[in-house]
Parts: C-alpha cells; sequence; structure tokens
C-alpha cells in the first residue's frame, strides 16, 4: 500500500518500478490497469480522467502481468490470434511477433512443449501482435534468458522510438535508457494506516 505518489508519463516515456516484495509495484501496475481500483486519488490519460470512460482506455493499454495466460493445447500462433481476436485487432502482426520473440521455430508446437522462457517470450509477443500506446509489465523478465531479455530491450526501444509507454515493475535489473524509476517503498504506508493522498496520475 502507498500515499502521495505522484507520477506522469510522456509519450516515449519509460518508468521503472522498484522496491521490495509487498512495497506495491504490482498494485500499482493494476491500478494503472484498471484492474484495482485506489482508495484515493486518480487517473488520468490526456487531461482527463479515465473514470469517465475506461474502456476507452483499455483499449490504449497492454497490460503482462505474472501468469502467461498460455493454454497447453493450442500452438503459440492460436494463441496470439486468440488474443489478438478478444482486442478486436483486425490485421494481427502475428508473423512480426513470432519473429520478434525468436518463437518461428515452435509457432507449430503445442503449448504445453514450450519452456517456461519460451512461454514468457509467446506472452510478451501480445505486445507486438495487437500493437497498443502503454505497455504494462510485471516482471518481464521473469524465465527470460539472455537472448529473451535483448529482444524485450529491443522491443521497448522501437515502441518508445514510435511514441508509445512503458511501465515496469522488476526485481532484475534491466538497461532502459532515459527510464525514470520509482522507488515504491518510499511511499509505503505502515501497517494499519489510512492512505491519505493515495495514487494521483
Amino acid at each position: 500500500m502507498f500515499r502521495g505518489l505522484d507520477c506522469r508519463l510522456p509519450a516515449g516515456g519509460a518508468l521503472i518500478l522498484n522496491g521490495p516484495n509487498g512495497s506495491g509495484k504490482s498494485s500499482l501496475l493494476r491500478v494503472l490497469a484498471t484492474l484495482l481500483t485506489p482508495a484515493s486519488g486518480r487517473l488520468s490519460w490526456d487531461g482527463k480522467p479515465i473514470a469517465a470512460d475506461p474502456a476507452a482506455y483499455r483499449a490504449l493499454i497492454h497490460y503482462v502481468g505474472h501468469l502467461d495466460g498460455v493454454k497447453p493445447a493450442l500452438n503459440p500462433r492460436e494463441m496470439l490470434l486468440s488474443w489478438t481476436a478478444l482486442r478486436g485487432v483486425a490485421r494481427p502482426a502475428i508473423e512480426a511477433a513470432l519473429a520478434a520473440f525468436a518463437l518461428d521455430p515452435v509457432a507449430d508446437w503445442p503449448c504445453r512443449w514450450l519452456s517456461a522462457g519460451q512461454r514468457r517470450r509467446l506472452a510478451l509477443a501480445r505486445l507486438i501482435a495487437a500493437p497498443a500506446p502503454v505497455w504494462l509489465l510485471d516482471e518481464p523478465t521473469a524465465a527470460l534468458d539472455s537472448d529473451g531479455e535483448a529482444r524485450l530491450t529491443a522491443a521497448i526501444i522501437a515502441h518508445r522510438t514510435a511514441g508509445g509507454r512503458v511501465v515496469l515493475a522488476t526485481h532484475q535489473p534491466i538497461a532502459i535508457e532515459g527510464a525514470a524509476t520509482l522507488v515504491l517503498d518510499e511511499f509505503a504506508v505502515a501497517p494499519g494506516d489510512v492512505p491519505g493522498d493515495g495514487l494521483a496520475g
């Protein structure tokens, strides 16, 4: 839980959330994804409260949480088609997404055959298959090897270069040039305290 937090993310910006377990990194991402409601304060997009039209805001974000959400019986290509269909994408970039995360060789394998790292790459490939202006990533490097981390970094660079925004929570060092860092334990609320300012965004 946290309070007194005020942050803004410009086009092309990146924000890294740091802090120990329980400091609120995942909770803040869920608030930004509108999966949790802040106790007080507000979220804004383009100067307007997100609460006024949450559906329009949700169409602008990609949230990749701890769980990969991969169905064992489907293959990576089918998973990407399923995810992009849920977002209503008419012309998804399936092949580009598979290539970006080196999933081409396993694109037709059942997902139950994939390693943990390959499942994580597949979850991240959604970012490419169905582009969205805002990426919210919770521990995105979990289970990735050095090649997977390099591919994620390259995807983030390309996204930001095009004006996209990225917020990510991580325990692992990740080199993102020009990224701001928010240390959440600096905004911690002691157990039993009632939040004051809540989240302002």
